[in-house]
């Protein structure tokens, strides 16, 4: 008789538990992730009273898997233009909740004499509330219609988006082993152009691809396609230094701009679930009763730091976003948890071997008790608010119940709503154009001109490469310098006085110094621009890019495509 393979047998275990846990855990409305984290720590060597796994190595390697697919999925949900079209509000409360609950958190592990990397982890974790849990407490409690959810899931959006921030920067914090303010902002600028990048040409690329292809796609080669993509962007991610995490999620967010995005969310669903399901039920092995009992006071502590924090601290970034009382004691209450990130923040940590090994542990009997407590807080936020009216001055109530219905009520000045789009256009092809020049430029010089150097003499080596790299930049230049200076709203503006026309002027200002700025370094790459053939070859180059109508239609057209792509979804 044939002997298992030890990851098979393991499987069967898993999914045995899995299954008999999130049964029982449905039969009892609770939170099937709960059931996977029990159904762990019944198949792990910390329960002596149940078989348990023997291949660790194997299970660690597909709960990795399981990140990578949880993050795909995370991103087909997310939009760009959904975070473009909340308004300040919600990114200002998710900033101030994580900057204020990272601080929290990185003082509650100082009182207990952690190390620097423990606390630092435990304010990352304790930043990030749980999206599943809140929006099944929602759903069960039949509130996704109130206006008050509706901001709460805004803010979660956010703060997914920040918790990836946040997975690169303990990464790079974590390599280094110290906090240096240059090489972290170095790293969140190259996550800024990495995003931006890779977001441009893939939303220029793959809607396209998947348009030529429609007739070959049915299901099965669709969903392929779609992991094809997922896990080359995790290879391209690790590549530029990046968690593989990280890649899933930007990969997963192109493809939620495509008009398959729902139908690859729906083949990528059953794979999700059974490798977040092995992702999670690993969670729960990493569970050991004897570190939880020797560890209940820094747990009580923590939990109360969350709620006392959360309750009191976010309700002061809500306020600051501009809600009312009411509105941010409802929405405050809500985001009493922690949950997945926390649990993907852990492993990082121990993965990275800078964390403790109680640190795991914590987190999830953290994560299961105030998954427990959600619905009841959420309840109890209404009767809060009715404690606080009372004890509080009139006049402190009056003035922070007026802050948002009013101002949501009054229809913004016309003038101004043209200036807020155009600006944000503005920013967006400033943006998009001067990461597609700074990635040309980066190609060419590491890849484009050592190839040029076996084709051409060293003397014409850098006029050549200067001449190509100007030649792919210039569509991008052109839009720099040209595009959307003559759109509706730059006109309407213009016309609207002085105080619209300094602003414009401004920005037309900016664009041009940047254009030049990247002309000058092509310029001078060739030839010293301040001499006079520089001069003059940097005169004529402006000259070309701002009259040239053979470079205007071009630049058109791939906008024109970009937009295209962009906006398909939603025709």
């Amino acid at each position: 008789m044939s002997q298992l393979e030890p990851l098979i047998a393991d499987l069967a275990l898993i999914l045995i538990c899995a299954g008999a846990m999130t049964l029982l855990f449905k039969s009892l409305k609770q939170p099937i992730v709960l059931g996977y984290i029990v159904a762990g720590f019944l198949a792990s060597p910390n329960m002596p009273y149940m078989p348990s796994v023997h291949d660790m190595h194997g299970i660690h390697l597909w709960s990795e898997i399981g990140v990578i697919f949880l993050l795909f999925a995370l991103g087909l949900e997310f939009s760009f233009k959904k975070i473009l079209k909340m308004g300040a509000a919600p990114i200002i409360a998710a900033i101030a909740i994580i900057l204020a609950m990272m601080y929290v958190g990185a003082c509650t592990g100082e009182l207990f004499g952690w190390s620097k990397m423990d606390c630092i982890y435990l304010g990352g974790m304790l930043a990030m509330s749980s999206t599943t849990i809140i929006f099944k407490a929602f759903d069960d409690m039949g509130l996704r219609k109130e206006r008050f959810a509706g901001l709460v899931l805004s803010v979660l959006i956010i703060e997914d988006i920040l918790a990836i921030v946040l997975m690169v920067m303990l990464s790079t914090l974590a390599v280094s082993k110290e906090f240096e303010g240059e090489q972290m902002l170095g790293s969140i600028l190259q996550l800024a152009l990495y995003l931006i990048l890779w977001f441009t040409v893939g939303i220029y690329f793959i809607p396209m691809i998947l348009r030529k292809l429609k007739r070959l796609m049915n299901e099965e080669t669709l969903l392929i396609t779609a992991l094809a993509l997922c896990f080359g962007m995790v290879v391209a991610a690790s590549a530029a230094g990046f968690s593989a995490a990280f890649g899933a999620f930007v990969m997963g967010s192109i493809l939620s701009e495509t008009v398959e995005a729902k139908k690859i969310e729906h083949l990528v669903s059953p794979v999700k679930n059974l490798f977040g399901a092995i992702f999670f039920v690993s969670v729960g092995m990493m569970v050991d009763v004897a570190l939880i009992v020797e560890y209940i006071v820094p747990i009580l502590c923590i939990i109360a730091a969350i709620m006392v924090g959360h309750t009191l601290l976010s309700t002061c970034g809500f306020l600051l976003s501009g809600q009312s009382l009411k509105t941010s004691m409802q929405c405050s209450f809500s985001l009493t948890q922690i949950g997945e990130f926390a649990f993907i923040l852990a492993t990082l940590g121990t993965s990275l071997h800078v964390t403790s090994d109680f640190l795991y542990p914590i987190v999830v009997a953290v994560s299961v008790f105030t998954t427990f407590t959600t619905p009841y807080m959420i309840r109890l936020a209404e009767p809060a608010y009715n404690v606080a009216a009372r004890l509080l001055p009139r006049k402190w109530i009056v003035r922070l119940e007026r802050n948002t219905d009013e101002k949501e009520e009054k229809v913004a000045n016309e003038l101004q709503q043209l200036w807020s789009r155009a600006f944000k256009r503005f920013v967006f092809v400033l943006l998009i154009n001067s990461v597609l020049c700074i990635a040309i430029i980066s190609i060419m010089f590491y890849y484009g001109e050592p190839l040029l150097a076996k084709l051409v003499p060293s003397a014409w080596l850098h006029p050549v490469t200067a001449a190509i790299t100007l030649a792919l930049c210039s569509p991008f230049l052109w839009m720099l310098l040209r595009a959307e200076g003559d759109s509706y709203e730059a006109n309407t503006l213009w016309e609207s006085g002085p105080r619209w026309r300094v602003r414009l002027t401004a920005c037309a200002l900016l664009r041009f110094f940047i254009t030049i700025a990247f002309v000058s370094c092509f310029v001078d790459y060739a030839v010293p621009w301040s001499s006079w053939l520089g001069i003059f070859l940097l005169v004529a180059i402006m000259f070309f890019i701002f009259y040239s109508p053979h470079l205007e239609k071009h630049s058109k057209e791939l906008a024109q495509n970009f937009t295209d792509n962009l906006t398909a979804k939603d025709n």
